[in-house]
């Protein structure tokens, strides 16, 4: 009995050390999956047709964090909205124009700065870098100094055969928002989009570019009074910014909330860039898109 009663023992050790091996093994495997959805690559749905036809609503796409480097912040503090540190590990290339981008949304609808959101992202084509200025001329993207073919060129020409009198419900007026200035998305700037350490003057125009990123890297309030520039009770006439800052938008031109209505995105608050589509469901009736699965994102 003693003998039947030491194999029982021996086989139920036998038993327990291969279940935690298996138990040990697929705790291995879950922290290497996450660390690589930190460090490396990511997922994200796309819920919406605002970059059709380069995505549709059901693609799930691949994010690849590796170029510019991933993100490190306080998830917690972002969950409970409280201000936000960012820093992001070295990169191994640069996001160049006609990427396609994942950022969280920076323009909340109740403040005048910028707040990350990180339950919302969205997805949009780079269209201006760094350092660049920006036009759009008659519903047509232009940098200065280069002749090269930005967004989506036949969206482009929908923008540019609308009217004033036949809009087809698209919202015409755009950033900054400035009966002034009189913007739209059909004819808009010069804007210079800002590049970290890069020096700007001040003025009752200039202002109305860059309020809102001003405010979010100094945690001050910036006032306008008798066409003067105040930072906090400080009289500036110039200013050196600490981020580089992109202008993005939709492909889906006629249907997208993009930079042309709410201004720039700073360079924290993108995630990486979308590299291919993984997964492709039809959202009407579920069915897989096999014709998307895998394919690039150009």
């Amino acid at each position: 009995k003693m003998e039947y009663k030491d194999l029982i023992r021996k086989k139920i050790g036998r038993i327990a050390d291969r279940l935690l091996t298996v138990l040990f093994s697929i705790c291995i495997l879950i922290i290497v999956f996450i660390s690589f959805q930190v460090t490396t690559f990511t997922t994200f749905h796309i819920p919406s047709d605002s970059m059709y036809p380069a995505l549709q609503a059901g693609d799930n796409v691949l994010v690849n964090k590796w170029i510019m480097g991933t993100r490190i912040f306080n998830i917690w503090d972002a969950l409970e909205d409280k201000e936000v540190k960012i820093h992001r590990l070295p990169g191994v290339g640069k996001i160049k124009r006609n990427d396609v981008l994942v950022f969280n949304f920076p323009y909340p609808a109740k403040k005048d700065s910028l707040a990350m959101d990180v339950m919302l992202y969205y997805v949009k084509r780079c269209i201006a870098l760094p350092g660049d200025t920006l036009e759009i001329r008659n519903g047509f993207y232009r940098i200065r100094g280069t002749g090269e073919e930005l967004g989506n060129m036949a969206a482009q020409r929908r923008i540019s055969a609308l009217t004033e009198n036949d809009s087809r419900g698209v919202v015409m007026e755009s950033f900054p928002w400035s009966k002034r200035l009189g913007w739209t998305i059909k004819e808009f700037g010069p804007l210079p989009v800002p590049a970290k350490g890069q020096v700007v003057s001040l003025d009752s125009i200039s202002i109305l570019f860059y309020q809102h990123i001003i405010r979010y890297e100094q945690k001050k309030e910036l006032s306008l009074r008798d066409k003067l520039i105040y930072l906090g009770d400080s009289l500036i006439r110039e200013y050196r910014f600490k981020e580089n800052y992109y202008f993005v938008s939709g492909d889906n031109m006629e249907n997208s909330r993009d930079s042309r209505y709410w201004g720039l995105l700073p360079e924290s608050y993108i995630v990486g860039k979308a590299t291919r589509i993984w997964k492709s469901k039809d959202p009407a009736d579920g069915h897989i898109r096999w014709d998307r699965v895998f394919k690039k994102i150009e």
